[in-house]
């Protein structure tokens, strides 16, 4: 059994997945894992199916260079509105989140109220290559895989918010303030 990075607070209300040296670059499979950590199962799957079809964007926060403005990062609070569609990633990411799923299934959890709680992304070792360049040099071209590992809980059924029949509780200087408006005393008796 291979061992996690963090192990779940509830390990009998949660599932796990992870990959090893999967041939997508490590910085976009970051940004992608940042952008659905915390998300609920069926909302992550709908957010990556949208950014393969391009309908919305991954916000780039720290891998960022070369990266292009776009209008849909607007949506994010991102500097510069920096985003990209890292389809390769996205597709990767997405299978991991439909293993989980499975993996929920056979353990008999319920699938829709799954969050994804933890998830990491790290460097995987480089493969190498070779490119030719002038004058006869030969340089490296190495590609940069990751290993990619999340732990989906299942939350508690949502609470209802009790309808409270009771007034809002105002501070005393919100309370003098609608005095003043008002023409009222400012709390001293006058006669």
């Amino acid at each position: 059994m291979v061992r996690y990075a963090k192990e779940a607070e509830n390990p009998a209300k949660s599932v796990k997945a992870r990959g090893f040296h999967l041939r997508t670059h490590f910085k976009t499979s970051r940004e992608v894992a940042q952008a659905i950590k915390g998300m609920h199962l069926r909302k992550a799957q709908k957010y990556l199916k949208d950014v393969v079809a391009k309908k919305q964007i991954i916000p780039m926060r720290r891998f960022m260079g070369g990266v292009g403005r776009h209008a849909q990062a607007k949506a994010f609070n991102t500097s510069g509105s920096l985003g990209a569609w890292p389809k390769k990633s996205a597709t990767i990411v997405l299978d991991l989140l439909k293993n989980a799923e499975s993996n929920a299934e056979v353990k008999g959890l319920e699938v829709d109220s799954l969050v994804v709680e933890y998830i990491q992304v790290n460097r995987a070792p480089q493969m190498r290559r070779r490119t030719y360049r002038a004058h006869g040099r030969i340089n490296p071209f190495m590609c940069s895989p990751c290993h990619i590992e999340m732990i989906l809980t299942e939350t508690e059924s949502i609470v209802a918010k009790e309808d409270d029949d009771a007034p809002k509780k105002k501070s005393k200087k919100k309370e003098a303030r609608a005095r003043a408006r008002l023409g009222g005393s400012s709390g001293i008796n006058a006669e």
